[in-house]
């Protein structure tokens, strides 16, 4: 199979401009002829819903929530990157795409990449048309702040709840549209299969969450926007919900799967506090702009409390090992650096397993900013560097308290690494059509934009730039050859799709096993996390290939779903996607280990710099050491029917502006 990514010719800053003027239009009197059905409705999903449907096109739109406004995209904190330059400290769209490439460890297409900097600055002013509630300055200017990665301020912010806002803004336009008779929802609905015809995606499979009935949908395309596969670990900081079930089935029936082993570990979390727990929270990366991440240097004081812990006893390893970026290093790097610390025994709270990040320094420094000359008590400093710290953030910490019984002004957050968010997912071409003609996919569902790490407040600006920017130019070059409506849901695919959903929810129903199907997530969450999380070995990653056949044989043998499928059931709906995570993980894990290199969140321990490299300045210890020579490919991997033996095809990544380099944050 040859994989054509279709990257326009031209220089690389004139790529996206000559993408546009030579992609294919259709009338806008055809346009209400064709059906665009939309999976998924958090920003990626209902910026193109309501895009589409303004440009003319009938839009079928579906989430499995009870509304559009309980997608996962709403649980985004920290902010959205754009190349506005408002702070004049030398931003420019070279430098976001720049920053990006290099962040993601130069393993992203770099046309793609290049492209996603271009709009981004688009997408504030989309937004702030929308009335979305961006951060703004004394004087009315729109604020920005930092992010990791990054030594200019690019992001644009609500506070703590950014995607929040700026889906509530998509959500406005999407809602005008269904109002308008342009765009049909169908909430509590989930998608169980993907309708091919003659090889075209012509429609889906889906589940009403209610009542249980099974249904078809015909369109001229379909657009997957769901999101990624974090919860294949079962703890995240993903919501409950969020699964892999729609790119997986895609993949069953044809569409290849990119780089499935990157995935983010974000290193600003709520540490874990129990066997049981069923999920984890972040506390947003916006939070490194002030505080700063430290450990006991000695391990002896690792019980104590941080007040008794002089300064000079603290190591604050970030600023010591990053000196350039600090606190504001990228993900995978603080990530590492923090699991580092605690296998050395230096963790602090319950097992060990959790850094500081403190606040006490930002307070008093705030202070002095708001007490300008006067000369006043340290606690009245406090008090009003602990105002400005809340104007800031105040929802996050005011979460941290919640969780944690623990009050993050007063005392250091604890915090640790978690899984966040996933750089892989299906492979799409440069007009984010997969292989599978009709089949596009926006947002974290697809591979293309963050390489094996992306930088913090990016997913938003990449899931808005898909949604509202770029399928409404690249979705014509498909459309415009496709007769409208030639598919009908009485096409036989469409039936016998439906009989497979049928006897597979029997099949579930029937086993009446006795194990939950909690506790087979769990087993595989805890098995992905040790072998193909942080820190990945041949070994491990090799003991996890070994085990996941049997632990899904046991599944489909010994597993329990009560009810039935004829009405609300939810334990039905998570059997259904923990067996797409039992086969997604094998997978994963089969793309991690035949990656044999380190790049970004995909670390191998047997492929990273020595002490010797760094005393020939080669690269830093302890960094991830690339392999461009073999490795410098997108891998992406085609469904065979044999779940352990998927094909292996390479998208080789060549780069026109950019020179692969060591990346150093120092």
């Amino acid at each position: 199979m040859s994989l054509e990514a279709h990257i326009p010719s031209g220089p690389l800053s004139q790529k996206w401009s000559n993408h546009k003027q030579d992609s294919k239009l259709i009338n806008p009197a055809n346009k209400r002829k064709y059906t665009v059905i939309v999976v998924g409705s958090g920003l990626a999903g209902s910026s193109a819903a309501a895009t589409l449907s303004e440009l003319g096109y009938n839009v079928k739109c579906f989430c499995f929530q009870d509304s559009p406004r309980r997608a996962h995209s709403i649980a985004a904190q920290g902010g959205i990157n754009a190349a506005k330059n408002y702070q004049n400290d030398g931003d420019s769209t070279y430098r976001l795409f720049y920053d990006t490439i290099k962040g993601g460890d130069f393993r992203a297409r770099e046309a793609n990449v290049y492209r996603l900097a271009e709009v981004s600055a688009n997408i504030i002013d989309q937004c702030v048309a929308q009335g979305v509630p961006l951060a703004r300055e004394y004087g009315g200017l729109l604020a920005n702040r930092s992010f990791g990665g990054a030594q200019v301020s690019r992001t644009f912010y609500a506070r703590g709840q950014t995607g929040q806002q700026l889906l509530l803004g998509a959500y406005s336009a999407l809602s005008k549209e269904i109002a308008r008779g342009g765009v049909q929802m169908f909430s509590r609905t989930e998608m169980l299969d993907l309708v091919l015809v003659d090889g075209q995606a012509k429609g889906i499979v889906v589940r009403d969450l209610v009542t249980g009935k099974i249904s078809s949908h015909a369109g001229d395309t379909v657009l997957l926007c769901t999101g990624g596969y974090g919860n294949v670990f079962y703890l995240s900081t993903n919501a409950k919900g969020c699964n892999t079930t729609a790119i997986w089935r895609a993949h069953r029936k044809g569409a290849l799967f990119a780089n499935p082993c990157y995935t983010q570990i974000h290193p600003t979390c709520i540490p874990v506090s129990g066997d049981y727990q069923s999920k984890l929270t972040l506390m947003s990366e916006s939070l490194r702009n002030d505080g700063r991440v430290w450990v006991p240097k000695k391990k002896d004081d690792c019980g104590k409390p941080p007040a008794q812990i002089p300064e000079d006893a603290r190591d604050y390893y970030l600023e010591r090992k990053y000196p350039s970026y600090g606190n504001l290093a990228p993900r995978d790097i603080s990530s590492r650096s923090a699991k580092e610390a605690c296998d050395e025994g230096r963790g602090v709270g319950p097992g060990g397993l959790g850094v500081y990040l403190d606040f006490a320094d930002a307070i008093l420094r705030y202070g002095h900013d708001q007490a300008a000359d006067k000369n006043i008590s340290e606690p009245e400093l406090r008090k009003l560097g602990k105002a400005v710290v809340a104007e800031k953030y105040g929802n996050l910490f005011d979460m941290y308290e919640c969780i944690t019984g623990e009050n993050g002004y007063e005392q250091p957050m604890r915090i640790y690494p978690a899984v966040h968010y996933t750089m892989g997912g299906l492979w799409v071409d440069y007009n984010l059509m997969s292989n599978v003609p009709g089949l596009h996919v926006l947002g974290e569902a697809n591979f293309s934009d963050h390489g094996a790490n992306r930088l913090g407040a990016s997913a938003l600006m990449q899931g808005l730039a898909d949604g509202y920017f770029v399928i409404p130019t690249t979705i014509a070059n498909y459309l415009a050859s496709q007769k409208p409506g030639s598919v009908k849901t009485d096409h036989p695919a469409f039936k016998e799709a439906e009989a497979q959903i049928n006897g597979r929810t029997k099949k579930f129903i029937d086993i009446k096993g006795n194990r939950t199907v909690d506790s087979y997530h769990r087993e595989l969450g805890l098995l992905m996390w040790n072998e193909c999380g942080m820190a990945r070995s041949r070994e491990g990653l090799q003991k996890a290939i070994d085990r996941l056949p049997a632990l899904r044989e046991d599944f489909w043998n010994n597993v329990r779903v009560p009810g039935s499928g004829a009405d609300f059931n939810q334990e039905l709906e998570k059997a259904g996607r923990v067996a797409d995570f039992l086969e997604f993980g094998e997978l994963m894990c089969l793309d991690a280990l035949q990656r044999e290199e380190s790049c970004g969140g995909h670390f191998r321990v047997e492929h990273q710099y020595t002490k010797e490299d760094e005393a020939a300045k080669r690269g830093q210890a302890g960094e991830a050491l690339r392999d461009d020579t073999n490795y410098s490919y997108v891998a992406a991997w085609e469904f065979t029917g044999d779940v352990s033996k998927p094909t292996l095809h390479k998208e080789p990544l060549t780069y026109e502006e950019v020179h692969l380099a060591v990346r150093s944050y120092v």
